[in-house]
């Protein structure tokens, strides 16, 4: 096992641990030694371990003065998968792709054809990365009349594991949400990660 997936997996069964209530919000985790003892590696690879967990919101702490278990985000409901995000966000990406197989039956377009992606990091009140939001559209994008979703679950990807401060193949919402004009043709498609430990998704119908 390499260095890298061996302090990837120590990381996520600390998180296991966690879960499980070994550990509480608040109490502290033993020393790098010590865990590098039970798990029997070097020192640094617990290090690099919790390092990973403090990135991921999961530990609080210092490098030299110890960790502890953070204690979890607020949790958030979402009711309406079409409404302005109130808080910060930030785009990240803009460019071109073509249509994959599952985009071109989503807005009814041919395979291969040029569509615009953006990607936004929606942000909570805290700064903290909440929602990320990946929308295609053809050509100049344009107001919708209606919308409709699917609601599925999805493990996180790596790069959205990085902007969302969370490990790789956590479990998150995943909000498929496809804009309608007045005739209802689609204009518009999204996907919308959610963390689960950190959202409640509560809808009451859609347009």
């Amino acid at each position: 096992m390499s260095a890298d997936a061996r302090y990837r997996r120590i990381a996520a069964d600390i998180h296991a641990r966690i879960q499980a209530g070994e550990w509480m919000p608040g109490d502290p985790l033993p020393s790098r030694s010590a865990m590098a003892a039970q798990y029997e590696v070097h020192e640094q690879t617990v290090r690099l371990a919790y390092v990973l967990l403090r990135q991921t919101g999961i530990l609080d702490g210092e490098q030299r003065r110890g960790v502890s278990v953070a204690h979890p985000p607020a949790m958030r409901t979402l009711t309406d998968p079409d409404a302005p995000w109130p808080y910060g966000a930030e785009v990240t990406d803009t460019s071109l792709c073509r249509a994959t197989e599952d985009l071109a039956v989503r807005l009814d377009v041919p395979v291969g054809i040029s569509l615009h992606r953006e990607i936004v990091e929606c942000m909570d009140p805290g700064g903290r990365s909440a929602m990320l939001v990946t929308s295609w559209w053809r050509g100049q994008r344009r107001p919708h009349a209606s919308f409709v979703v699917e609601v599925g679950v999805r493990p996180i990807a790596e790069a959205e594991a990085r902007s969302l401060g969370m490990l790789v193949d956590a479990a998150a919402y995943r909000l498929v949400r496809t804009r309608l004009d007045a005739a209802g043709r689609p204009v518009e498609t999204a996907d919308l990660v959610l963390p689960m430990d950190r959202w409640l998704i509560r809808l009451s119908g859609t347009a």
